[in-house]
């Protein structure tokens, strides 16, 4: 089946050798299709939301498809650091604000590199709509080196100023010991951890979406495994508190980075990279194409990085328990990252596939029915959010006084899954078309004015306290949430040439 198989042969595209794949694929999304049109009730609901025509309903039917993955990974992931956090949370707030501090600046390194990602993404997904495997297997290849010279450099210079990291972060005396112990362990690990970042993007954008489930499902596993036997000193093993979370993060990177590039060097991959012929041919036109699109992206992720990093150093301000409470309640919120991520994605894959197969109508569609059902799931998660407040911050705490800080601040998590939803999904539809520069500026405006600058306010001139940050973070949700919106509906980003 072709790339615009889906959508029931709306623009013709170039013969391909079906693969077995490919067969079941079809007959999948076929099936879930079939099954809504036979149960009436069912189909009128889906007829209601998401249109009642057939391509609605086969793009319905992908888009779950593409999605289901990515949330039962993320629902997986989550799980792994439950049990991660709460492993931490029996050592002391402490431990708890060490980790949540040390991960900010890395964030903001990662945000530097997820530029190229987005960029390999969205011209692998053109290049997979269009039917150009080659060019698709080029792209990821290229990509994949870049990452790992990346990786080399940012290991050696973290584990070089490990004690530097946690002391720009504002850490009190007791955290920044055993934070820079951590950020020495985990380090090694951002060797292979940016490969792993691209490739799984690559994958995403030609619409596998089931290979980096399945890696990352097993490495969350081990993870667990290595934080039970080196954070306690379970079976023989030292205990080492918080530097065994720092090594088994090193562990469990390494091991996806090399399970990643062995699923990409198969034949039967969908998205098989050719790495003879990527050393030896170097594309700078195709690498310019990349940063073309990556470079805008670059600079949103840093500029979201670096604000969310001035964010934690205000609220840091507030003390340890303050920040423990701070940082429960966003582990919390990330539970409805997981649809959320998983929308996303499959609307940054079939955007980009349906705009390669020159086929406007169909991506709009696309970014319009992942965008629903991102709305649907993640406005569930936030009457959850609102009911059962500290049940969720219990997952990862017994300590009373955070949990207490942390109620009012998972209750206006709950209002914010709306704006938040909207502010997931539209960007990855506009990441798929290759419009990324729109996100520079409304990121300026929703982190660093709204967010900061509202927090600032409140916390120095009203006393608000810690409550403060996350009213700012509502506002800053629904203020860029409605510029994505506007630039949604505009439908410019469906004449980008990439």
């Amino acid at each position: 089946m072709g790339g615009g198989g889906f959508l029931g042969g709306v623009m013709p595209e170039p013969e391909a050798k079906s693969t077995k794949a490919e067969e079941l694929k079809s007959h999948r999304e076929s099936r879930i299709s079939a099954e809504i049109e036979r149960q009436p009730a069912l189909s009128r609901v889906t007829g209601r939301l998401f249109g009642a025509d057939s391509q609605s309903r086969l793009i319905l039917a992908r888009t779950w498809a593409l999605a289901w993955p990515v949330v039962l990974e993320q629902a997986l992931a989550m799980i792994g650091q439950v049990l991660d956090m709460a492993m931490l949370g029996r050592l002391g707030k402490e431990a708890v604000t060490a980790v949540g501090l040390s991960m900010q600046p890395f964030r903001l390194i990662q945000a530097t590199f997820m530029g190229l990602s987005v960029g390999t993404t969205a011209l692998v997904a053109r290049a997979t709509g269009a039917g150009n495997r080659e060019e698709a297997g080029q792209v990821a290849g290229q990509s994949l080196i870049v990452a790992l010279i990346f990786g080399l450099v940012i290991s050696t210079v973290g584990m070089a100023n490990a004690d530097w990291v946690i002391t720009f972060m504002k850490a009190e005396e007791p955290v920044r010991i055993v934070g820079g112990e951590y950020v020495r362990m985990m380090m090694p690990g951002m060797l292979l951890f940016f490969v792993f970042t691209i490739a799984t993007g690559a994958l995403r954008g030609a619409g596998d979406t089931r290979t980096p489930m399945v890696i990352n499902v097993s490495l969350n596993a081990i993870k667990v495994v290595c934080n039970y036997l080196l954070i306690f000193g379970n079976l023989g093993f030292p205990k080492m508190g918080v530097a065994g979370a720092g090594i088994a993060t090193t562990v469990s990177r390494s091991l996806g980075g090399i399970a990643i590039l062995v699923a990409l060097s198969r034949k039967n991959s969908k998205l098989p990279v050719h790495w003879k012929t990527v050393f030896s041919r170097f594309d700078l036109r195709l690498f310019g194409r990349i940063l073309n699109i990556g470079v805008p992206a670059m600079a949103e992720r840093v500029l979201t990085s670096s604000g969310q990093i001035a964010y934690a150093r205000q609220v840091a301000g507030l003390g340890t328990e303050a920040y423990a409470a701070h940082s429960l309640a966003l582990n919390v919120e990330s539970f409805s990252y997981m649809p959320g991520m998983g929308f996303a994605t499959s609307a940054t894959a079939l955007v980009g596939q349906r705009l390669g197969a020159k086929d406007p109508e169909g991506a709009e569609k696309s970014a319009m029915i992942a965008m629903k059902m991102g709305l649907l799931t993640m406005g569930t998660m936030g009457v959850l959010f609102f009911l059962f407040p500290a049940q969720f911050l219990s997952i990862f705490t017994n300590d009373a006084g955070v949990i207490a800080r942390g109620v009012p601040l998972v209750r206006i998590v709950a209002f914010t899954q709306i704006p938040e939803a909207l502010g997931f999904v539209i960007p990855g539809a506009l990441r798929g078309a290759g419009d990324t520069r729109i996100a520079m500026y409304v990121t300026v405006a929703g982190v660093w004015v709204m967010r900061l600058g509202l927090t600032y306010v409140l916390m120095n001139f009203f006393n608000v306290g810690l409550t403060a940050a996350w009213f700012a973070m509502f506002a800053d949700w629904v203020l860029r949430s409605s510029m994505y919106w506007v630039r949604l509906r505009r439908g410019k980003w469906k004449e980008i040439k990439v």
